[in-house]
């Protein structure tokens, strides 16, 4: 496949209002609150830990994230912050390119296990653009990593297209079995399509978890656990609710690039590691489209600043 054109710059954007969400941490079990803070152009992501002395900053970026099973961890020196896929994946597909994230412990909400209240979030702040054209990582050639078991691989798209697909294979356990969903993202795609698809486990491994002293406070109403029959105590959002939520996780991991991604990518049985790893790749083997200063014409002086609402979940 040969490279595409360039797409067309635009502006970055920003939240247009303060907003926050408060839940409860998967792993620790402590209460925690994320607010979400407008940011100016070119500051991209940055986790600020507001409990810790001198208030550290972490920011979003691949160079940060630190090796921890089961969930993706960015760490600055001695602070760090976890499970932060699913704010991140909220995000990247609201098209917020500039957020300063304060949050009053390490580990991030777990919610529903979904992005859903995060993405609710942003959409009850809104956006405001920016004058600086958002900085861009365009796929201009086939990347792939991984073996046959599993795999993950970036080719060219379209101008501006960012699409995402996720191949899962849970063979050996026949009521997940093997799914595959793929999306072109954005704020609608995402919100409608992934946002409210949640974290999935098999009864072992909740047991094993359980063991280890951790996810003590967590219920079968909170999280999606499956045994031979299905999800206990629970019910399905989607058929293939599994599967979406792994693509979920992917365009999370894939947000550690910093910028707008301009690709197609296609994952075959990958976890957080390898989706961070196509990430290291990729700022050596893509094209960067650097940020300038947004054009605001004399006709329209307004244009660069102004504010447009995300639209509201019916």
């Amino acid at each position: 496949m040969t490279a595409a054109r360039t797409p067309e710059l635009t502006p970055q954007k920003t939240l247009a209002r303060p907003v926050s969400v408060r839940g409860w941490g998967y792993w620790s079990g402590l209460e925690v609150e994320v607010q979400f803070h407008p940011a100016a152009p070119g500051t991209g992501h940055v986790f600020v830990r507001t409990d810790l002395p001198a208030q550290p900053r972490i920011p979003v970026c691949v160079g940060n994230r630190i090796e921890v099973p089961l969930r993706t961890v960015l760490a600055q020196g001695t602070a760090s912050v976890e499970m932060v896929e699913h704010i991140l994946a909220a995000l990247s597909a609201a098209g917020i390119d500039n957020c300063e994230i304060r949050v009053n412990r390490a580990e991030m909400p777990g919610m529903d296990g979904s992005s859903l209240a995060f993405t609710q979030a942003l959409q009850e702040a809104g956006v405001e653009r920016q004058q600086l054209t958002r900085p861009m990582l365009i796929v201009n050639s086939s990347v792939r990593l991984g073996d046959d078991a599993s795999w993950l691989q970036a080719e060219p798209a379209n101008a501006g297209e960012y699409h995402v697909e996720y191949q899962l294979d849970y063979s050996e356990t026949p009521v997940i079995g093997r799914q595959t969903f793929g999306l072109t993202v954005n704020a609608d795609s995402f919100e409608r399509e992934l946002a409210s698809a949640r974290t999935f486990l098999l009864e072992r491994e909740a047991q094993w978890l359980r063991q280890q002293g951790l996810g003590r406070h967590v219920s079968l109403q909170d999280i999606l656990v499956f045994d031979d029959q299905g999800p206990m105590e629970n019910s399905l959002r989607f058929a293939d609710e599994c599967v979406r939520h792994k693509t979920l996780d992917l365009i999370g991991d894939l947000a550690l690039a910093g910028c707008q991604l301009v690709g197609r990518f296609t994952a075959h049985r990958t976890g957080h590691r390898m989706n961070a790893e196509m990430v290291r790749k990729l700022i050596h083997h893509a094209d960067l489209i650097e940020a300038v200063p947004v054009p605001v014409s004399a006709e329209e002086p307004e244009q660069a600043t102004e504010r447009e609402a995300i639209r509201k979940i019916a």
